[in-house]
């Protein structure tokens, strides 16, 4: 049975858009297919940041034949019954219909209708066009002479205006091979926007960019490979991290994984060449997670520490270049090190700032230090800078501030009810949201909670209380983790029941795939505390709305569905 290889070459795609999208186009061609009467033993997308790539094995030379009966009025119907029936089935006469007998219905009629099947070149040179130009793009451009207006031509292809093909960038190429395993294949001819399909691609931008004529998947793929492009994303991620690994071995480190960065640098190069850089010991002193978010945020970087250590991180950065470089990546390395070291500039800027009144890091050596600080808690005048420039949380739900208060006083409730000390908890409350004023989380927003940890155990805060600031926002998902402490518990609760309760109350609820305020995340977070930490709250007692408690059913049936448990007995018991 014959194979479909199909290729949409483009300028980069953007990192975070191309498993997406390889998916997108498998599933779409799949459906196209099936509706159309063709069936596939198997299909597999693949992606790098200039292609989107299908792999279709065992496609049907031919859809199948179809015999469709279509039921129509009964023998004495109307004309006007009679005369749409035969619109309706495609007959000229009702003489080319079948009389069928009922012994309750009586006697009426019905049209065989046969469509004979097509060939399978036929139906992808069809439904290719279309499912280009409607691709799902989160975001597209139009490019090219047919983008210029109406009326308008450049080297023989019409100006379509606004009707030209939109992409996520420009598109470059098509490669629509079809044919068996081992005999020759054909182009299948199709062009969108005077791009023709064909059976040439190119590899790599800088190593091979002269053309590369393929005749199906397996050339194609030693042909790229040999042009200096790895396809398959899931082997790029591979080699980055051994590599990174062994690199990072070699100079008597151990590297700190990251698997989203691992999936966001493997999009971002085709061939990909692991080095090692440098920066100053000096910018150790900020905070390790200041300095991974902030080369991780700007360089796409991994950060590594020292081998066996468990905290902490070393000066030396892992970077993963597109290029092999005749050097040996001596300017790459310089590069990204000027630029890595010219942000931690920045970013101990925003945490030396942040200190205000804290001791200097050489004082927090001292750990009696920590305890001797000045009275006037820097967390306590962040939270009243945020009240007082009335800093809104939402146009009908208020302030930050207000919604503190109103956290504190749903907080008290919970207290006794999770077993935790209620000073503690509002303690906790009063100065949850407090960093979220401090120059460290507004350039890097991921760290809020964590930075209020960390100035909360300067300032020599109970520990309970600096752990409840940093993990009152989880869990964040169905596999982050929760909350350990009991104060910790109780604000996360408060915080997240507050939210819902405050979005149901100004109608502000999720609507098919749209969940703006990430309700369902912090109903599904309420739902797993209470479940995995064994607290009894009736829901109803502060969720008073029944539609709320209805939301967080839908929730509890997502979550014990992931358990395993049958649906139908999920549905039984509520």
């Amino acid at each position: 049975m014959p194979d479909l290889l199909l290729e949409l070459r483009s300028e980069e795609i953007p990192a975070r858009m191309q498993r997406k999208a390889a998916g997108d186009l498998k599933k779409l061609v799949t459906d196209a297919f099936v509706e159309r009467g063709l069936t596939y033993e198997g299909a597999r997308e693949y992606w790098t940041p200039r292609r989107l790539t299908l792999d279709i094995r065992g496609l049907n030379a031919r859809s199948a034949d179809v015999r469709e009966e279509k039921k129509g009025p009964r023998t004495d119907a109307n004309e006007k019954a009679i005369e749409g029936f035969l619109r309706g089935a495609g007959l000229n006469d009702i003489s080319e219909a079948q009389v069928v007998s009922d012994p309750k219905k009586g006697d009426f009629y019905i049209a065989i209708i046969n469509k004979p099947g097509r060939p399978a070149e036929e139906i992808i040179a069809e439904v290719m066009p279309g499912i280009i130009r409607s691709f799902p793009w989160p975001k597209s451009m139009r490019s090219g002479p047919a983008s210029m207006p109406k009326g308008s031509s450049y080297a023989g292809i019409e100006g379509k205006g606004s009707e030209s093909l939109r992409w996520v960038r420009p598109l470059q190429s098509i490669v629509c091979l079809f044919g068996p395993e081992h005999d020759e294949t054909q182009v299948i001819p199709f062009a969108i926007d005077g791009i023709v399909a064909g059976n040439v691609t190119y590899g790599h931008r800088f190593h091979a960019p002269g053309p590369i004529t393929v005749r199906r998947f397996e050339d194609y793929v030693s042909s790229l490979e040999k042009a200096k492009v790895i396809l398959d994303a899931e082997r790029r991620k591979d080699i980055i991290l051994h590599d990174a690994k062994d690199l990072a071995f070699a100079n008597g480190l151990d590297l700190v994984e990251d698997e989203g960065l691992l999936e966001e640098v493997s999009g971002l190069v085709e061939w990909p060449q692991v080095l090692i850089g440098t920066f100053e010991e000096d910018y150790l002193q900020i905070p390790a997670e200041i300095i991974r978010l902030t080369i991780k945020t700007n360089q796409k970087c991994f950060v590594t520490r020292n081998q066996g250590a468990e905290e902490g991180l070393s000066n030396r950065f892992i970077l993963v270049s597109n290029i092999e470089a005749s050097d040996g990546g001596k300017e790459i390395i310089h590069g990204n090190g000027k630029v890595v070291r010219a942000r931690l500039s920045d970013a101990r800027h925003f945490w030396t700032r942040d200190q205000g009144d804290l001791p200097d890091l050489e004082m927090l050596k001292d750990s009696a230090a920590k305890f001797s600080l000045d009275l006037k808690k820097p967390l306590d005048q962040r939270m009243a800078k945020l009240d007082a420039l009335n800093v809104t949380f939402h146009a009908k739900l208020g302030t930050q501030g207000e919604r503190v208060a109103r956290i504190r006083e749903l907080a008290k409730t919970l207290a006794p009810i999770v077993g935790a000390d209620a000073a503690l908890v509002d303690r906790a409350v009063v100065l949850a949201k407090a960093d979220l004023r401090t120059e460290a989380v507004g350039e890097f927003p991921e760290l809020q909670g964590l930075m209020g940890r960390k100035y909360a155990a300067l300032q020599g805060e109970n520990e309970s209380v600096a752990a409840a600031i940093e993990d009152h926002y989880k869990p964040q998902g169905p596999s982050d983790r929760l909350p350990a402490d009991k104060v910790a518990i109780t604000v996360a609760l408060a915080d997240k029941l507050d939210t819902l309760i405050g979005f149901w109350a100004i109608d502000e609820k999720p609507t098919g795939s749209k969940d703006p305020f990430a309700l369902r995340r912090a109903a599904l977070g309420v739902v797993r505390i209470l479940l995995e930490k064994n607290v009894r709250l009736p829901l109803l007692s502060v969720a008073k709305d029944p539609d709320l408690l209805s939301f967080f059913h839908d929730r509890l049936k997502v979550y014990l569905r992931d358990l395993g448990a049958r649906y139908d007995l999920i549905d039984a018991v509520l």
